[in-house]
């Protein structure tokens, strides 16, 4: 790319610089011995023109491949990204009010949290529920709940994304069940859910049924809509929950694409078609507070992802080589203390989502670390994505930071180090035989963080730097204790009224399908439609297929 005549002038001047900066650095040394990222990226103090850089190949041109500067030509140009704020909590009427809420003040698109039970496929009225009814989500337990939930929202106007995975298959049969009460029809819905079973087993927890059936669920929901529902993404490959149980920037990039390449692999193995489904898969990642490398992270899983789909699994449209992807700001990094200091976290986070390309952004709120948010917080939270959209200019040019000499270095290094990891998760036979392996990893790296934050070597305010007295937290948001009570009213309600024959009959349909080979998707919307409940069907699922019993990692 470069003249490699002004490439060794320029060298020659550097070499000529640093001579000069040792002068200054005995002068005023630095502020600590060594500078890198996260990952372990070595950070230099300047940055020069790369002869080895490769403007086609490693930048290439926005909407084409490899897709480093972005998935669409003009980007933020055409339109913004997705603001798409997380809710949920206690009933379905309450999430229904803030989704409402959300709504009037601007926000794109709605984002479901499900509370625990619902999470792992237990009714409210079940004894493992007690006392985790409502808390960290709403509470589903039937389509009559799914309803209430989308009250007086057109679901054909909306793009929905569910944070659920063991049960996701049955959370979808429900909305397709709901949009059909609404009058819509399943090939005009739109959004995602999350689906991504691998990352449960590695880091997050909220698993049911052991790998190979929970693949099998997987391409089912694969195969049905991609005849069904084509705009529906079936997937949302999660990097996010890796990054929040420790892992670096590489890490949460090689091990989200070698769980994407997992479950390709099971689909292509299923008999579909890589250029029919792969163009649906979406992928989630997390941004952490290393701000540079947070853009050079999404950069290097573009690029990274590209590569993949085209050379390692032959697709031949453009669109599955296009990893989309929505944006978390990072919650691990929400501080109790001074809590007021975790809007900033937030805005810089989010801002190197949009720099780094995202298609949909969930902003945290300031008070997350103590509660679940107010809707003050969440305000601000949603204003945070509209200034940065409306007010700086950071959206009005597409990859405002590409050709940055130190941007496209640690592009580089960290699409490296991650192809590095995967080659290593390959070696081990991919992802559902390396599981132990990534947990391990993520496991070191979340020890040396929290090392490096006792030392003072990482800085966090308010935690080890600009210590306050604390204060006694104000306006918490507080779920009321007798949501429990309330969900397992309804249930009795519900399984009172019904046709119960009718649901037996269809469960011990689902029981003899579920041990042979039929897509199972057909079934859980029959299911549903009828009454059944989510922890009924998932019954029926661990007595066929067993339950996963998780393996201690010391």
């Amino acid at each position: 790319m470069f003249n490699q005549e002004k490439l060794k002038e320029i060298a020659a001047l550097k070499e000529a610089w640093q001579t000069r900066l040792e002068t200054t650095l005995k002068k005023r040394p630095e502020r600590q011995a060594d500078f890198s990222t996260d990952s372990g990226v070595p950070i230099e103090c300047l940055y020069t023109p790369d002869a080895d850089f490769d403007y086609m190949q490693d930048l290439g041109l926005p909407g084409e491949y490899p897709f480093t500067r972005g998935v669409q030509p003009n980007m933020y140009r055409g339109r913004l990204w997705t603001m798409r704020q997380y809710a949920g909590f206690g009933t379905a009427e309450e999430t229904n009010r803030r989704f409402r809420y959300l709504l009037e003040q601007g926000q794109t698109g709605l984002s479901v949290a499900f509370d625990l039970p619902t999470q792992i496929g237990y009714d409210s009225d079940h004894p493992l529920a007690s006392g985790e009814v409502g808390k960290v989500g709403v509470a589903i337990d039937s389509i009559m709940d799914m309803e209430t939930l989308f009250d007086q929202i057109p679901l054909d106007k909306v793009s929905t994304s569910m944070t659920i995975n063991a049960p996701a298959a049955i959370l979808l049969a429900m909305y397709i069940a709901v949009a059909e009460k609404q009058g819509v029809e399943p090939s005009k819905l739109n959004g995602t859910i999350q689906n991504d079973i691998l990352k449960e087993y590695i880091a997050r927890g909220t698993y049911i049924l052991p790998p190979e059936p929970s693949m099998r669920l997987i391409t089912d929901i694969f195969a049905y809509c991609a005849k069904e529902i084509p705009a529906w993404n079936t997937i949302s490959i999660s990097g996010y929950h890796i990054r929040e149980a420790g892992s670096t920037a590489a890490q949460e990039v090689a091990f989200t694409l070698a769980n994407g390449i997992a479950y390709v692999d099971a689909a292509v193995k299923a008999g579909l078609n890589i250029d029919d489904f792969a163009g649906r898969l979406s992928f989630f990642f997390n941004a952490h507070l290393n701000f540079f490398e947070e853009i050079a992270k999404f950069r290097a899983a573009r690029r990274l992802w590209a590569k993949i789909m085209k050379e390692r699994f032959g697709a031949k449209n453009p669109r599955p080589c296009m990893l989309r992807f929505h944006t978390q700001t990072a919650g691990c990094t929400l501080t109790a203390q001074q809590p007021d200091v975790n809007i900033m976290r937030v805005a810089f986070q989010a801002l190197s989502a949009v720099l780094g390309g995202t298609q949909s952004l969930h902003t945290n709120s300031r008070d997350e670390a103590l509660a679940l948010p107010t809707e003050e917080s969440v305000l601000i939270a949603l204003r945070t994505q509209q200034v940065v959209g409306y007010e700086i200019g950071v959206a009005d040019t597409v990859d405002p930071l590409g050709g940055s000499y130190f941007m496209e270095n640690l592009t580089g290094q960290l699409e490296e180090k991650a192809q590095q990891y995967i080659s290593k998760i390959d070696e081990l036979g991919g992802s559902t035989k390396a599981l132990d392996f990534m947990q391990r990893e993520i496991h070191n790296s979340a020890y040396k963080y929290q090392q490096d934050i006792e030392s003072g070597q990482k800085v966090v305010i308010g935690v080890n730097k600009f210590v306050m007295p604390p204060e006694k937290p104000k306006d918490l948001l507080k779920v009321d204790l007798t949501v429990g009570e309330r969900q397992a009213e309804k249930l009795k309600k519900l399984r009172a009224g019904r046709d119960n024959a009718r649901v037996e009959s269809i469960l011990s349909g689902l029981r003899k399908a579920a041990a042979g080979k039929d897509n199972l998707m057909p079934i859980f919307i029959e299911a549903v439609r009828n009454y059944a409940t989510l922890g009924e069907i998932c019954g029926v699922l661990r007595e066929v297929f067993g339950e996963y019993e998780q393996q201690v990692i010391f």
